[in-house]
């Protein structure tokens, strides 16, 4: 497996947000792995030793992502069901598992923004989403069906839908996936 998506700087010894591979595996209802056994899409972010100031009012903190895909977005999306709020290591997520096909989970990263996470330059491809920079991250190697899309909110936030299909397989598939939803997070976001 190709190296976690981290913050820069961080030691990966697990101190901080482990996003995108326990949002995969909970995106299909297993259990994460520990940081040291993640897959190529995982994000792991630590505390900085000062912490930024939190987002204003206006911004992520004054969102749920459960609300971000409205009944029309989820038909869009092929999502037939409601999404459920987690709380992945600190991070504010909502997850909606389709039974048999695929999951999707958003997640809030209040702490990095996409110049502070440390991508495997050979898994991510710069993107843009509406007025947005992101970042697409997949292990086209691995095939493994999974597909991240990094949106930046502000220099210090960043917002994380990852895509997990069920079985594993048909990556191109996932990140389609990924793609539709990020566009219709993203005119929602500060």
């Amino acid at each position: 497996m190709a190296e976690p998506v981290r913050a820069k700087g961080t030691d990966g010894r697990g101190r901080g947000l482990l996003l995108a591979s326990a949002l995969l595996l909970t995106a299909c209802g297993q259990q994460s792995a520990p940081p040291a056994a993640v897959g190529h899409t995982s994000a792991v972010a630590s505390a900085p030793a000062v912490p930024p100031p939190s987002a204003s009012p206006t911004g992520l903190t004054a969102l749920d992502p459960c609300t971000l895909l409205s009944p029309q977005d989820r038909s869009a999306a092929g999502v037939t069901v409601l999404g459920k709020p987690k709380t992945i290591a600190g991070a504010r997520a909502c997850d909606w598992t389709v039974p048999a096909t695929f999951g999707v989970t958003v997640t809030f990263d209040e702490q990095h923004g996409l110049a502070d996470l440390d991508v495997t330059k050979k898994n991510a491809t710069k993107t843009t989403v509406g007025r947005h920079p992101g970042l697409k991250v997949a292990d086209k190697k691995a095939a493994d069906g999974t597909c991240a899309v990094l949106l930046g909110v502000g220099d210090h936030a960043s917002v994380q839908i990852d895509v997990s299909n069920t079985g594993f397989s048909d990556t191109p598939l996932a990140c389609r996936r990924a793609g539709t939803v990020a566009g219709l997070v993203e005119p929602k976001l500060p």
